[in-house]
């Protein structure tokens, strides 16, 4: 744990949360900035910046919990369908450095877009050049 951290304190019951979910690798909360109705953000429970500084075991228990939370929320709220993702560093939009998913339960009439309408950007290189990059 963090001392500074604001997810930190949440998991230590410091900050109080509208828990969705929670078991002994992973907590859920209602997002207190929400984008959707039942805007949730899953975390681990041990302090992790970014996607690499957690252990393949951690991937696996956060990917559990996250299925459990919308499970959740399949069942409260009903949602028509779910957008998942998290922002993994600064240049992706993330504001805490905890890792966190967002997961936004989706209605038909909502108006949102998918994740593609995210950034619209593909870059200079044509994707056949991107492939080689990995070939080696």
């Amino acid at each position: 744990m963090l001392t500074d951290c604001i997810f930190c304190k949440i998991i230590a019951k410091d900050v109080p949360n509208y828990t969705i979910y929670e078991d002994d690798h992973v907590l859920a909360f209602l997002d207190i900035h929400p984008h959707a109705k039942g805007h949730t953000v899953v975390i681990p429970k041990r302090h992790a910046e970014t996607v690499f500084d957690m252990t393949d075991e951690e991937m696996k228990q956060i990917s559990i919990g996250m299925k459990r939370t919308m499970e959740r929320l399949k069942k409260v709220l009903n949602p028509d369908g779910f957008n998942t993702g998290w922002n993994d560093g600064q240049a992706a939009g993330q504001v805490v450095p905890h890792v966190h998913i967002h997961v936004f339960p989706r209605y038909s009439t909502d108006g949102g877009g998918s994740m593609h309408s995210i950034v619209k950007n593909p870059g200079d290189m044509p994707v056949g050049d991107v492939a080689k990059l990995f070939a080696n």
